[in-house]
């Protein structure tokens, strides 16, 4: 909303305010003011100046040479390229000297011919071209002929004016109009509005005799006022009028059309003037329009309606689309002499479909879309019906036709001081708190310590106590709320040692070089089981977006793998991903899925590839199963796991292994199955997903300091021939079971099966380490219990090698 300081004058004492300060005072009381522009900025030393001459310029065919009176004894010559120059008029001229917003003006020389200056258009104002008459859009502007010679044009033009840019949120469009910001700024500064004037005289002849109403659709149209004024003369508005408009963000046309957009920009209420004439039944119907019915609006577009769309018709055709536009069929036009001014209140949902049917949006649209003042759709149009009659000189016929079933009560709200002053935190008395209301122009009663306010109309957004609240808070200052903090038992804050653990989670993951990632919860029906730890009922949506996403999953690797594919297909050379998220396991007693927190990783391609040095290692079990077992030791959980042999479909038969944590179950490790890599595009591939829950649950042990040793250790290693179906852990759980106290650690150095292997066999080599932290061991001791291993081994049927 663009708001011209000297309009708002008219209604509002501004006592000398400073535009800035004004602009600082309405920010800090609710409406934030988003620009402050001077309009006459940049512009000094313009003088009017009567064309009493002009011939062409011999050197150039668009170019004129004029003799400029400036009230001095000789006149003045200008070359003025406009096409509409002419003798006898009065123009707006920038002498030698004279500074424009584009700049200091010098005296020229014009293909051969002296120019003293230059003949102004509005553009070279700074006024936007938009904005500019379209009479004089493409030339200079003409004064009035009674302007005097040598008079200052920015005085003439009302340019020493100051404009305020406010910028307005939704449930404020009371102040879309010049008179609710003149009642919100009479309210910060305690200043009385004086109302517009409305007094004219009217004719014998009763508007009732000239048109007839009827209105179909109530509840879309429940109010309509139309007046006729006779004998118009359509002309150019006056220049304070043309300057109002502009300076509001609105192009002149000519008085009719003006006074009915000065209305819009004064009270807010949208008008729309009709030629009689050219309705030519002298009868308005509105109704809803026929499917398919079309009407050409104002914009010389030619519009399809549907049956939801309000049309204003003379009882046979549309002659105009209801609080968005008129019809091109009953535009008021030079000739028009007889106008009928309809002012109405139509429903916003409905004008804001219609506006959005047709794509089609308007000034008045935009004010009906928020809500009007009920109580001021007649005064707007007899505002309206004054100003044709002082402005074009018509005759205002006695009376109104009139359709009226609109409720125009006022909100009624009861609150307490106590309750403002609880949410305020403050300590408002209720003298002034009353005494705010009346500023804000509410009618406010007070009685057994409660305050009974009827919001005035022109306050859609005033329903409830809260609103009250925020009104007597506003203008008693925001600044006035004391800043003190909240007195009251504070707990500090903190992760829960299962958030805790999830960190590290998420940490180590990320440290060991996988990717996090997010994927969908939702699923097709054939993935949604697919690698899962464990099934259960699956969850289906009612209204699906697509087959694809239409049931809650229960494993996390397929849309992984689904990722991996997505990024192998566009060259990545190595993909490692991880992802915690939730899993979905039937329904709980609520009838709710029943969540479950799994981590599960996906690697695939190039793990090592150190180019210098010649060194390249593809992704294989071992890499994902060592990325297991570091997080299991980052947890404390290493001497809890176990990894043994298995069977899932869709996996590898060979290269899957179940993790059991304390001989449960809890997640697996494997390869892709080889026609599932094919399927997905996809080369060697491994997967991992563990229940994390269950993990982070899990009790352990607090972390024991062992110094470094003193003495030193004894190492033996040993190579087993076994059958190839013997797994190497399984030997190991044989070695430290046999080992006794001395035996520290055991590790796996060596697998062959080579040529040289008896057909079904494999070498397995281990490296034994022996230690006694209090003492030196002898080789006796360590040979006793070494012998005690090889016993057992032996006796598993395992030879040494």
């Amino acid at each position: 909303m663009l708001v011209s300081l000297k309009w708002l004058e008219q209604y509002v004492d501004l006592q000398g305010l400073e535009p800035a300060v004004l602009a600082e005072k309405i920010t800090r009381s609710g409406i934030e003011v988003d620009g402050v522009a001077n309009l006459a900025e940049g512009m000094k030393k313009l003088m009017v100046g009567e064309v009493k001459e002009k011939v062409k310029h011999p050197e150039a065919d668009k170019l004129n040479i004029c003799q400029v009176d400036f009230g001095e004894e000789e006149l003045s010559q200008i070359v003025c390229g406009a096409p509409n120059v002419a003798v006898g008029q009065k123009v707006i001229v920038a002498r030698p000297g004279a500074h424009l917003p584009g700049g200091k003006i010098k005296k020229a020389k014009l293909r051969g011919e002296v120019s003293n200056g230059m003949i102004c258009s509005l553009q070279e104002l700074g006024i936007e071209g938009k904005l500019v008459p379209k009479a004089y859009s493409d030339g200079i502007f003409v004064l009035p002929a009674e302007t005097p010679v040598g008079a200052d044009p920015l005085e003439v033009l009302g340019l020493y004016d100051t404009v305020l840019e406010l910028g307005l949120t939704p449930n404020r469009s009371d102040a879309m109009s010049m008179l609710g910001v003149a009642y919100e700024v009479g309210a910060i500064l305690s200043e009385d509005v004086k109302l517009p004037e409305i007094d004219y005289t009217e004719s014998a002849e009763k508007a009732s005799d000239y048109l007839k109403l009827r209105v179909d659709a109530p509840v879309e149209n429940p109010m309509y006022v139309a007046k006729v004024v006779k004998n118009v003369k359509v002309a150019e508005s006056p220049l304070w009028l043309q300057q109002r408009l502009m300076a509001a963000g609105v192009r002149p046309h000519n008085n009719v059309v003006d006074v009915t957009n000065y209305i819009l920009m004064e009270y807010g209420q949208p008008l729309h003037a009709f030629d009689y004439d050219r309705l030519g039944t002298g009868e308005i119907v509105v109704r809803l329009a026929n499917e398919g019915e079309k009407i050409t609006t104002l914009d010389d577009k030619e519009r399809t309606l549907n049956a939801n769309n309000l049309v204003i018709t003379n009882g046979k055709e549309p002659v105009a689309v209801a609080g968005v536009m008129g019809g091109l069929n009953s535009e008021v036009h030079d000739g028009t002499t007889t106008v009928v001014i309809e002012s109405a209140y139509f429903e916003g949902l409905s004008v804001r479909y219609t506006s959005k049917d047709l794509g089609l949006r308007s000034d008045a649209s935009a004010r009906f879309e928020k809500g009007l003042d009920p109580n001021r759709v007649i005064p707007a149009a007899e505002r309206a019906a004054k100003l044709l009659a002082e402005l074009a000189g018509g005759e205002v016929l006695a009376g109104s036709v009139m359709f009226d079933e609109l409720d125009k009560t006022p909100s009624k709200v009861i609150v307490s001081p106590d309750f403002i002053n609880a949410r305020l935190g403050m300590k408002i008395s209720l003298d002034d708190m009353e005494s705010i209301l009346k500023r804000l122009k509410f009618d406010v009663e007070t009685a057994n310590g409660m305050l009974y306010v009827d919001a005035p109309t022109r306050r859609q957004d005033i329903k409830i106590e809260e609103d009250i609240v925020e009104e007597i808070a506003r203008i008693y200052g925001y600044d006035e709320i004391p800043t003190t903090l909240p007195v009251s038992e504070t707990t500090p804050g903190g992760l829960t040692p299962y958030q805790a653990k999830r960190r590290i989670v998420r940490a180590y993951l990320e440290g060991a070089g996988l990717h996090q990632a997010i994927t969908y919860s939702l699923t097709s029906d054939v993935l949604s089981q697919k690698f899962a730890l464990e099934t259960a009922p699956v969850t289906k949506l009612l209204m699906p977006m697509s087959e694809e996403r239409s049931t809650l999953r229960q494993s996390l690797i397929p849309h992984l793998v689904e990722a991996a594919s997505y990024n192998v297909a566009r060259s990545a050379d190595l993909v490692a991903l991880y992802e915690v998220d939730s899993v979905f396991l039937g329904l709980t007693e609520e009838n709710l899925p029943h969540e479950e927190e799994h981590v599960a990783a996906v690697i695939t391609g190039k793990w090592l590839d150190h180019a210098w040095q010649g060194e390249h290692k593809q992704v294989d079990f071992f890499v994902l199963k060592g990325i297991v077992e570091g997080l299991f030791d980052r947890l404390g959980l290493t001497e809890a796991v176990t990894f043994e042999r298995a069977t899932v479909d869709g996996l590898h038969p060979g290269r899957t292994a179940n993790v059991l944590l304390k001989g449960n179950r809890i997640g697996l490790i494997a390869q892709l199955h080889p026609t599932e890599q094919k399927a997905n595009g996809l080369k060697e591939t491994y997967v991992m997903e563990m229940n994390l829950a269950a993990i982070l649950e899990a009790s352990t042990e607090a972390l024991v300091y062992v110094p470094v040793p003193r003495f030193p250790s004894m190492s033996r290693d040993i190579a087993l021939v076994v059958d190839r179906s013997v797994a190497a852990a399984d030997l190991e759980t044989i070695i430290r079971q046999a080992g006794g106290t001395l035996l520290k650690d055991v590790r796996v150095f060596d697998l062959y099966e080579g040529d040289k292997m008896e057909e079904g066999k494999k070498s397995v080599a281990f490296s034994l380490q022996y230690f006694e932290p209090e003492r030196t061991l002898t080789d006796e001791e360590v040979v006793a219990a070494h012998d005690e291993v090889l016993k057992a081994l032996a006796e598993a049927n395992a030879q040494i090698r």
